[in-house]
């Protein structure tokens, strides 16, 4: 692999920057002063290094970010910043956000260009859990609970027209927020359009706030404020993809 891919695969610019970069010297292969962008290296044997900084190859990028409101889950918009403009300091090049969350919606979105990985996550057959936090308008009763958690109609239809329902969700510990409305955390094994507001509209409630808590193994925490992210530990790539 040329040295300049290399560097640029990391995030550390573009090719353009790389270059300059090079030829003032800040970067070193095995010790050495590189001199050339186009100088060949092998990511698994040889020790790069940038501005004394040891760089581990990476062959994808994964990143948590904690969605805020107002902000599009799509890669480019013409009238909304994205999520990926959240990320301007990170190389976001084959960047997209796995599955997405409304422009209101606040939370949990992993951004990669692990294609295989955000296809296991997001393909029906694998029924992979995302949780959420959701502030309703009215509380639930406990029928509304029983028919969330047993499956509800939110107006799909299935190939004979029938009502396709939602699969059994998980609904727990009622409370109130600060503005006294209940809030609820639902679990849900499905990314239907609109999936959480439909199913509280269908049992007469409605969503006034919604923030993603968690996907799969993969848990937002509060180290994280809105639009800030984070590159996922080692740990947590393994995790989700033995989850997927």
């Amino acid at each position: 692999m040329r040295l300049d891919k290399f560097l640029g695969d990391q995030g550390i610019g573009t090719r353009k920057q790389i270059k300059e970069y090079i030829k003032n010297g800040r970067c070193r292969v095995n010790g050495v002063v590189a001199s050339k962008p186009e100088l060949h290296i092998d990511p698994d044997c040889d020790e790069i290094a940038f501005d004394d900084l040891v760089i581990t190859y990476s062959e994808f990028h994964y990143f948590l970010l904690n969605k805020p409101a107002g902000v599009v889950s799509a890669t480019t918009d013409g009238r909304n910043r994205t999520v990926l403009d959240l990320l301007s300091e990170e190389n976001v090049k084959g960047l997209s956000p796995c599955g997405r969350l409304d422009i209101d919606t606040e939370g949990l979105l992993l951004l990669t260009d692990d294609g295989q990985l955000i296809h296991e996550l997001l393909s029906p057959k694998k029924h992979v859990d995302k949780t959420y936090e959701v502030h309703l308008k009215n509380p639930l009763s406990d029928d509304d609970i029983n028919l969330l958690c047993e499956g509800v109609d939110i107006g799909d239809r299935d190939k004979e027209n029938l009502p396709l329902l939602t699969l059994p969700a998980r609904v727990e510990g009622t409370k109130s927020d600060d503005k006294d409305r209940p809030v609820i955390l639902l679990t849900i094994h499905e990314g239907r359009f609109h999936q959480v507001k439909r199913m509280m509209e269908a049992v007469g409630n409605e969503v006034l706030f919604l923030r993603r808590l968690s996907m799969g193994s993969l848990t937002l925490g509060d180290d994280l404020k809105p639009g800030e992210y984070r590159i996922l530990t080692e740990s947590e790539i393994n995790s989700l993809k033995r989850s997927d």
